[in-house]
């Protein structure tokens, strides 16, 4: 009797475990799709901005100053003649630059002291993790407005600001997943067979962490782009005439009632970006089944 009960609690499960196996695959949806469509959409519209028929960001032209959408100027242009397109297009290369490589900088450091951290553990995580807090106590635009003023407003000196920002929640995160992944078995079996340190944590430990750290880096990049955003809007990044999404609606602010669309555009743009990496950034976490719980 009792073999029978097992076998009839067996079959369905069984039964189950494919579409268990699928469900992650089915839930990222249409609306991922669209989010992942606009991040493309805007990182081939900015990287080929040059081969794309628009006129120069900085070009006055022949248009009146705050006039509306046209056939020459699909988004109108600013209170000096500018073509808004054109400064919404090449201004999202900044933005994407700092957000990106900023994290990029971010998980290479954090990623390196996260795996050592959770795999040594001991003191070695007591002084990673101790540095990581250490940075997270400083409120993150105090550290950046620190930062850049005491190097001076450039691109590079924007990405420093924002990596150091970076460093400390994507340590705390990579050593959050290398906690978990250090005991399961194919780690285990590793060790006890005689397999190196560091050939155990780059063949075993580091493929398993790294799909969990790019999406949770995604949403890492938003934050990022905030923050650019404001430390341009502070004019504290890449000074006008060059166009960045932050200084654009700086600019607009000056002059929203006369020509709103100077500062909607560019923050349209941002708000739309933000939110699809953020979409993404989560639907990809949830595909991974990263834990908050472990971070």
């Amino acid at each position: 009797m009792s073999e029978t009960i097992v076998l009839t609690k067996d079959v369905p499960a069984a039964a189950a475990a494919p579409d268990d196996a699928a469900a992650p695959r089915r839930r990222l949806g249409p609306v991922f799709w669209v989010a992942a469509g606009w991040l493309a959409l805007i990182v081939l519209a900015a990287a080929l901005a040059d081969l794309l028929p628009l006129s120069r960001p900085g070009d006055l032209g022949d248009a009146m100053p705050g006039a509306g959408p046209s056939a020459g100027h699909l988004l109108g242009t600013d209170d000096l003649g500018r073509d808004l397109l054109s400064r919404v297009i090449y201004g999202a290369r900044v933005s994407l630059i700092v957000g990106f490589a900023s994290i990029a900088v971010g998980l290479a450091v954090g990623g390196v002291l996260g795996l050592l951290a959770g795999y040594f553990r001991g003191w070695v995580d007591a002084v990673i993790t101790a540095a990581a807090n250490v940075l997270l106590a400083f409120p993150a635009l105090v550290l950046g407005l620190a930062v850049v003023t005491f190097l001076g407003p450039s691109l590079p000196h924007v990405t420093l600001a924002i990596s150091l920002l970076a460093i400390g929640p994507l340590t705390l995160m990579v050593r959050g997943a290398t906690l978990m992944f250090s005991e399961r078995e194919f780690v285990l079996a590793s060790r006890l067979v005689g397999a190196r340190t560091h050939r155990t944590v780059l063949r075993e430990v580091l493929p398993n962490v790294v799909p969990s750290a790019l999406s949770l880096g995604l949403v890492s990049v938003a934050n990022a782009m905030v923050a650019e955003g404001g430390l341009s809007f502070l004019g504290l990044s890449v000074r006008p005439p060059d166009p960045t999404w932050g200084n654009m609606i700086a600019e607009g602010s000056a002059v929203l009632e006369r020509t709103p669309a100077v500062a909607l555009w560019p923050a349209v743009a941002m708000f739309l970006t933000v939110l699809s990496l953020n979409y993404v950034g989560d639907r990809l976490r949830g595909r991974f089944d990263v834990k908050e719980g472990a971070l």
